[in-house]
């Protein structure tokens, strides 16, 4: 997974605490990281570890770089 400015290198809690908009796009695909009191597996990692297929996380890496792609605009 191939994030914008090393983003999938980052903590998932730290991510979704700078970009609420992630958690919400993580909800959507039934990956519950926003309710998790822990939160440091990396952004990355957190789609890969739910083996939800590659089109289903080729689609959330095009969501999440199109929202940060937003913020740049």
């Amino acid at each position: 997974m191939e994030l914008h400015n090393g983003l999938g290198d980052r903590n998932i809690k730290e991510v979704i605490e700078q970009y609420p908009k992630i958690g919400e796009i993580l909800d959507n695909f039934e990956i519950g990281c926003t309710a998790c009191s822990i939160g440091t597996c990396l952004l990355k990692d957190v789609v890969t570890v739910h083996f939800l297929g590659d089109e289903t996380e080729s689609q959330i890496e095009k969501e999440i770089n199109a929202y940060l792609e937003s913020l740049e605009s």
